[in-house]
């Protein structure tokens, strides 16, 4: 596995499409050295206003597709 430092510079936005959420986002992405003492894996890194940015966003998406989902219905009960 090679691993990525993966900055985020800008937010886009985002949408869904059949049970998957797509982000579009300018990124810097920049292969990182394998290194003794740290585990092998990618870095993403964002800074605290894109995280709230991206959360808000997460969050309108997901109440879109709760709304799309159908109620369940009890069954079983007499």
């Amino acid at each position: 596995m090679k691993p990525y430092d993966i900055e985020l510079q800008r937010p886009i936005g985002m949408h869904h499409d059949k049970g998957v959420l797509e982000l579009r986002m300018d990124a810097l992405v920049q292969a990182r050295s394998l290194r003794d003492d740290s585990p092998p894996g990618s870095t993403f890194r964002i800074p605290v206003d894109h995280a709230r940015t991206l959360l808000m966003l997460l969050k309108q998406q997901l109440a879109e597709l709760d709304k799309l989902q159908p109620r369940s219905r009890r069954s079983g009960r007499a």
